[in-house]
């Protein structure tokens, strides 16, 4: 990896401070000033900076308690966005795997990692994600088995895949999907002529939300965790 790179993305730094600081030889690789900006060194280098050591890269999973009000996108004119809640070096590069609306709440899993995030999102790999839902109005036990048989939403050309629908009570539910489409959840009560009024992702995959976690705080996945997907 190129030492401005190593640098941009341990400390956060743009390229161009990173230029600055190397010129005025404040890096160093044991008692050696670097001065080349394009030197390759690995990844587990040992690079000081202004005699410091600087943690080298690596890749970062994350699981967050989205709360209300926040949008799972990089931008957005009316909300922030969850990367404002993560306090990392370069944290707006990061990558948000999957959407939930801006009123709904629950865990979010953010990486660095492209890959893993692909196999979070991907259709192909069929990552089960459950929701807990509340409803204006009862949920009638013959839900239980049109969402299993998939169901045709408006302007859309193929049935859902099957659901798994536990109903807790006569206006709260479990709902399981295989996929993410636009709105999924809402639309798919919709439908039925009810309406959600509150939603919360509870799980991805085996990973469960962390119940320590308060809304807006995160932590890092363990190994196992990550392996997990």
């Amino acid at each position: 990896m190129r030492i401005d790179k190593f640098l941009a993305q341990s400390t956060g730094l743009s390229r161009k401070e990173v230029h600055r600081l190397i010129h005025a030889g404040k890096i160093t690789q044991g008692e050696e000033i670097i001065k080349n900006s394009a030197l390759h060194v690995k990844e587990d280098a040992d690079i000081l900076l202004d005699g410091f050591p600087v943690e080298p890269p690596r890749d970062y999973y994350l699981m967050l308690f989205k709360p209300q009000g926040f949008v799972c996108s990089n931008q957005d004119g009316s909300h922030p966005s969850v990367l404002n809640l993560i306090e990392l070096p370069r944290a707006d590069e990061l990558t948000i795997c999957g959407r939930l609306d801006v009123d709904t709440t629950g865990l979010v899993l953010i990486t660095s990692d492209g890959k893993w995030a692909h196999r979070v999102t991907s259709p192909k790999h069929k990552t089960g994600k459950r929701y807990r839902v509340e409803t204006a109005d009862p949920i009638p036990e013959t839900a239980i088995d049109v969402f299993a048989q998939g169901m045709m939403l408006r302007n859309e050309h193929k049935p859902t895949l099957p659901a798994e629908l536990e109903i807790l009570s006569s206006h709260e539910a479990l709902i399981t999907l295989q996929e993410g489409r636009y709105h999924q959840v809402k639309r798919m009560f919709a439908a039925l002529g009810n309406k959600v009024i509150g939603l919360h992702r509870e799980q991805i995959s085996s990973l469960i939300l962390d119940d320590e976690l308060e809304p807006g705080e995160y932590r890092e996945l363990t190994a196992e965790e990550v392996a997990q997907i």
